[in-house]
């Protein structure tokens, strides 16, 4: 009998010297090592979904969550991940500019804030790519800051993000 497991993963968001930067990891195992992915990982027994992802942060990373994570949506094509059925919740955080540096512990070779801009040069692991679409349609850049958009918006731009991974699993 197969299963599907439970993963998190999370989009945190900072600005540095006014431009938007995701905090990402350099996976050290397979698989997809070596490539760059959201920080997150699997939800153990008994564990609630937000403090999952805390943890998985807080091992990866060294960084405490901000207080303000909102749950993007629930990930779960069959083919996102190559090891089975993974279903991944996902959470958006909001970073204040002076917040630390990542530091890469546990499964992360490394950790580090990418510029948005520099976002389409890299390979990012698993369906990652359509998990931050859905998390930049949710927010509005402001003052040099981001602020989270009205619910509809946010409810509307999950809905066209998970038909754009459906269109592109369905191509491969």
């Amino acid at each position: 009998m197969q299963t599907i497991r439970l993963t998190v993963d999370l989009v945190l968001l900072k600005v540095l010297d006014r431009i938007p930067h995701i905090l990402f990891i350099r996976r050290g195992r397979p698989p997809f090592e070596g490539t760059w992915a959201l920080p997150g990982g699997h939800v153990e027994f008994g564990e609630d979904l937000e403090t999952a992802a805390v943890r998985e942060l807080q091992e990866e990373t060294g960084l405490d969550a901000p207080s303000n994570l909102v749950q993007i949506g629930t990930f779960g094509h069959p083919k996102r991940d190559p090891r089975g059925h993974v279903v991944s919740v996902a959470f958006l955080g909001i970073l204040r500019s002076d917040s630390p540096e990542p530091v890469a512990n546990d499964d992360a070779a490394d950790a580090a804030f990418i510029a948005l801009d520099k976002l389409e040069e890299l390979e990012l692991a698993f369906d990652h790519k359509f998990i931050v679409d859905a998390a930049l349609s949710m927010v509005h850049p402001k003052g040099g800051e981001f602020q989270l958009a009205p619910p509809w918006e946010r409810m509307d731009s999950y809905v066209r993000a998970a038909g754009l991974f459906a269109s592109a699993s369905s191509e491969a």
